[in-house]
């Protein structure tokens, strides 16, 4: 596969390199060449032992290199199942960013969003700015790969003092009858005292093997602030990883939250730099695998100035075969004096056959911290089991409240009411078996009767 591509790169580079400035291709050039270098990542790296990428590269992809659905009308092919969710709506599909009427849209208080390819013949310099700026080639083969290929993908640009008060939605799409090899490119640029709230939201349409290798860059200027939703409910054959860079300055807010409810082979990398005193950066994670699903989920908080805080709380349920993977370490630089972190991960067992891999790691060089780290992994407790079953419910009902218990905390979290309600609906419905990806969903999504619980309150 690494040959492949090495090849595919030059035969296909006046497709790839398009319109972007001569900064862009020198870029692209060393991203290459880390890529040649190194290769794909493998169980040898610390990063990936757990995570055996090779079974993913045995297929044969296709690559696109030229959008061939820029003006479709997404509608007729997928619409949001989200109730009163108002959200400024944008979609890739394959990898391309697919509009109506034009890649860009600025709107009246000067923020930008739309295509990357188009935005880096409009506004150059602002894309030679920060392009590539917080992504770290050295320490990652599939951010170099994508680095060297990036061609589209999502670009926002919120300028100083806005106020985005309508969240944008990003949905990603896959649609191919063949076995796609897609690499999309989003670059979020939120300067002082501005403010944005993103849903990406990631799906398949259809059955096919797919490998989506993304990389997201985000940068949140003095005081600035950004709600990232992140949510994944991607066919059983499809693989994705997507690489978020963030880079936080003076005083700035950032939160994420990524809810995995379906695919095959999802790994999620978090990198956060606090370059500046006064940051705050939260984020939380949910994820419920099954059958022989894995997710892994490594996050890495760069405490790299005083007076900041981070937060991290993720948790999964797992059951049949299902792997899951958290690797969360925070670093504390040696100037970072007064920092705040906590990190903890918890994960329920439903069978003997399902396994997790939990890494909390503080590696701490100042002596004015507060920080602490947690990891647990285990079954159902059979006390509150007990407990339950005494009050008259069956064992079926006590376990689906129970799961549901554990896991909506991490939906409570988002502050999006609607798709706070929706995402608490879907995972009711996944902890019954009853989710999958859309195409084959038996929810009746135009239903808008609300999911309730069958049990008798007054037993309790």
């Amino acid at each position: 596969m690494k040959e492949r591509l090495l090849e595919l790169f030059h035969e296909n580079s006046a497709l790839i390199r398009g319109q972007a400035t001569p900064l862009v291709n020198r870029l692209r050039q060393n991203a290459l060449d880390r890529f040649e270098k190194n290769g794909f990542p493998d169980t040898g790296n610390e990063s990936w032992r757990f995570t055996n990428l090779e079974p993913v590269l045995l297929t044969e992809f296709a690559f696109d290199f030229q959008n061939q659905s820029r003006s479709l009308d997404i509608d007729k092919l997928f619409t949001c199942d989200v109730y009163d969710l108002d959200t400024f709506s944008v979609t890739l599909l394959n990898g391309w960013f697919v509009y109506k009427h034009a890649p860009l849209t600025r709107l009246a208080n000067g923020t930008v969003i739309g295509s990357l390819a188009k935005a880096m013949e409009v506004y150059p310099d602002l894309v030679d700015q920060y392009l590539g700026k917080a992504v770290k080639l050295e320490g990652s083969g599939l951010a170099a790969l994508n680095t060297a290929f990036l061609q589209d993908g999502l670009f926002i640009y919120v300028p100083e003092g806005t106020v985005i008060e309508r969240p944008i939605q990003l949905i990603n799409i896959v649609n191919s009858n063949v076995p796609l090899f897609l690499q999309p490119r989003h670059l979020v640029i939120v300067e002082k005292n501005a403010s944005l709230t993103l849903v990406h939201c990631d799906h398949s349409l259809t059955h096919k093997v797919s490998f989506t290798n993304t990389v997201v860059e985000m940068f949140v200027a003095e005081n600035a602030h950004i709600d990232h939703y992140k949510i994944q409910n991607k066919g059983r054959n499809s693989a994705l990883v997507t690489s978020n860079y963030f880079v936080q300055k003076k005083d700035s807010r950032l939160s994420t939250s990524i809810v995995t409810l379906n695919g095959g082979f999802t790994k999620n990398i978090l990198d956060v730099t606090l370059s500046q005193p006064g940051c705050h950066s939260e984020h939380n994670g949910l994820y419920l695998v099954d059958s022989n699903q894995h997710v892994d989920n490594q996050l890495f908080i760069d405490h790299a100035a005083p007076d900041c805080t981070s937060e991290q709380l993720y948790k999964g349920i797992l059951d049949d075969q299902a792997r899951a993977v958290f690797s969360g370490k925070v670093m504390v630089r040696r100037d970072a004096q007064r920092t705040r972190a906590y990190q903890n991960n918890k994960n329920l067992l439903l069978t003997d056959d399902a396994k997790a891999n939990a890494q909390p790691f503080l590696e701490i060089y100042a002596d004015d911290v507060k920080c602490s780290h947690g990891a647990t992994v285990g079954q159902l407790d059979p006390d509150a089991m007990f407990y339950l079953r005494s009050r008259g419910l069956c064992e079926r009902t006590a376990r689906q409240l129970m799961m549901y218990a554990f896991a909506i905390e991490i939906v409570q979290k988002i502050s999006i009411e609607a798709l706070s309600q929706r995402l608490d609906h879907m995972v009711e419905k996944r902890l019954k078996g009853e989710l999958s990806i859309c195409d084959q969903c038996v929810l009746h999504c135009n239903s808008k009767e609300p999911t309730t619980f069958n049990i008798d309150l007054s037993l309790l």
